[in-house]
């Protein structure tokens, strides 16, 4: 009724609800119960975990919050109270496939066969593309890993997945180590099958290797 007010009389409303109107101002004047009360002393503080979560937290960790400021809280009243002032947590992405294969490309052999293993430097790197989800979108990193020392040796970040991620991530790695003969092994993705790629390595020197595919 109070919702409605503007467009309807009171008197109407209580009429058709079966509502006394000294009732319905009896209920207006009252002061809030303490259930009440409560509860908008714990959105407040609900609300403020959540915006200095930078609105990242959901109600996990808001709970885990409350509890370590020494506040119980059940989890139907903790969704109540994030629902009636709109508060969410940031919700995983949906993953991207960085793997995308080029039926018409040749492949270059497996000369790992998923022995990542190496017994000197820059005998053996291992290269792949994955994402980072940020504010702004998401942001593409390709790495190129030597198998001997777990290092990263080669790394490059962009905002999309074209074959200069690659390319800039092999042409640091080579810029570093100077390689002589290195395997470099990574999935057939389209960017590891692409003619520029594939002529990099050539002019480095660089054996290329790719795993069959299905293989992580």
């Amino acid at each position: 009724m109070k919702s409605n007010q503007a467009k309807y009389r009171i008197s109407t409303m209580c009429r058709t609800l079966g509502v006394s109107t000294s009732g319905y101002y009896a209920w207006l004047l009252r002061a809030p119960s303490a259930r009440k009360q409560s509860d908008v002393t714990l959105g407040d503080c609900i609300e403020a975990i959540h915006r200095r979560s930078r609105n990242t937290y959901g109600r996990p960790r808001i709970k885990a919050e409350l509890k370590d400021e020494g506040i119980s809280i059940g989890n139907d009243r903790l969704a109540r109270l994030m629902n009636e002032r709109q508060l969410q947590g940031a919700s995983r992405r949906k993953g991207i496939r960085t793997t995308v294969r080029d039926r018409d490309a040749r492949p270059a052999p497996d000369l790992v066969d998923r022995k990542f293993v190496a017994d000197a430097p820059n005998k053996l790197w291992v290269a792949d593309i994955t994402y980072v989800p940020t504010y702004a979108g998401f942001l593409f990193l390709a790495i190129v890993l030597d198998a001997f020392s777990r290092r990263v040796v080669g790394w490059a970040t962009s905002s999309n997945m074209k074959t200069q991620l690659v390319l800039d991530a092999l042409n640091m790695a080579i810029y570093r180590r100077r390689p002589i003969d290195v395997v470099h092994h990574s999935d057939q993705g389209t960017q590891y099958t692409s003619i520029a790629f594939g002529s990099r390595c050539r002019e480095a020197n660089i054996r290329p290797s790719m795993g069959s595919v299905g293989d992580c």
